[in-house]
């Protein structure tokens, strides 16, 4: 059959990204008709094998081709055979599908109570001995549920959340937006970490006020834990003078017993050598951890699981 053009009554060709957009709300619902219907040639076979009525095959067919402008396929009768217009567009079809199964596989495998997926954050500080006891503990009961995991700053988690990359975060301050939903699950003492030959290091506790002569090595603004540090020390009287701003806790713990300064940070997963960890008894230095996630999210059966555990573990969660 000679390839026709059908009238303008069809769908615009002029490539605007709203027509694309009618394009595809209107044909994505027809095009397993018409993939079924060409695989066998034979309008009444396809409705069989789809369990559709015969007469809603075929008028979707006849609007499939209305709204493309262009003859799909060649009648006989019930039988059909493709057009040249139609064998191009099933090769796009046949793929579209293919893609929209994998699609469904794939969303179905990460809902699966037993082997679903968790899109989890953290801040780094968690990362050394936190998360990993806690994946380790869960997995105990849920052993082939999967995780996909991702380490940063408190402010990068929350945007990820909000943009759905993630289920559930781990991070510190707690937020307060309405947007989110928040729990407090522990705290977390920060301490002064001086280097080794520090004139403070043979001290076991101190007074925040007592380091307002030091130059002080910190993380980056916008992280969560140099917003703490800003604010102690101005609750302490004075504003830090900072010589280093990073991205890493472990890294200014580097450059303190590297002599660089001295930090507010929380205690490490090991000890470091070169540095001395002081108790501050004033202000009171603390943060508080909690789990956030995006308020009206629905979970899957296996974030449900897993955040049901981190709220088990409030008071428990950091270890001793």
């Amino acid at each position: 059959m000679v390839h026709q053009q059908r009238s303008a009554t069809g769908l615009s060709s002029s490539g605007d990204t709203s027509d694309a957009a009618d394009i595809v709300t209107l044909l994505a619902p027809r095009l397993a008709y018409f993939a079924g219907v060409a695989r066998t040639e034979h309008v009444t076979r396809a409705a069989q094998e789809m369990q559709v009525p015969q007469s809603t095959l075929s008028r979707a067919l006849v609007r499939l081709e209305h709204d493309l402008g262009v003859e799909l396929f060649a009648r006989r009768g019930r039988t059909v055979s493709l057009s040249p217009a139609g064998r191009t567009f099933l090769a796009s079809v046949e793929r579209a599908l293919v893609e929209i199964e994998r699609g469904a596989e794939e969303v179905r495998a990460d809902a699966d109570p037993a082997t679903g997926k968790v899109a989890f954050g953290f801040l780094h500080t968690m990362g050394a001995e936190t998360v990993p006891g806690l994946i380790h503990a869960f997995r105990a009961g849920h052993p082939r549920v999967r995780f996909s995991l991702v380490q940063n700053y408190g402010e990068a988690m929350l945007e990820k959340l909000r943009a759905g990359e993630l289920d559930l975060c781990l991070t510190s301050p707690v937020p307060d937006a309405p947007d989110l939903v928040a729990r407090r699950l522990d705290e977390q003492k920060l301490r002064l970490v001086v280097p080794a030959a520090h004139r403070l290091a043979g001290r076991r506790r101190i007074r925040l006020a007592e380091a307002a002569e030091e130059t002080f090595v910190t993380l980056e603004p916008g992280y969560g834990l140099r917003r703490m540090t800003d604010d102690l020390c101005r609750e302490a009287g004075f504003t830090p003078r900072v010589s280093f701003e990073g991205e890493e806790a472990e890294t200014l713990r580097g450059l303190v017993a590297a002599g660089l300064g001295v930090a507010l940070l929380p205690p490490p997963a090991v000890p470091r050598p070169g540095v001395v960890e002081l108790t501050v008894t004033a202000p009171r230095a603390v943060r508080e951890i909690g789990v956030a996630w995006l308020e009206g999210h629905v979970d899957t059966p296996p974030v449900a699981a897993f955040k049901s555990f981190l709220l088990s573990r409030r008071g428990q969660l950091l270890p001793d």
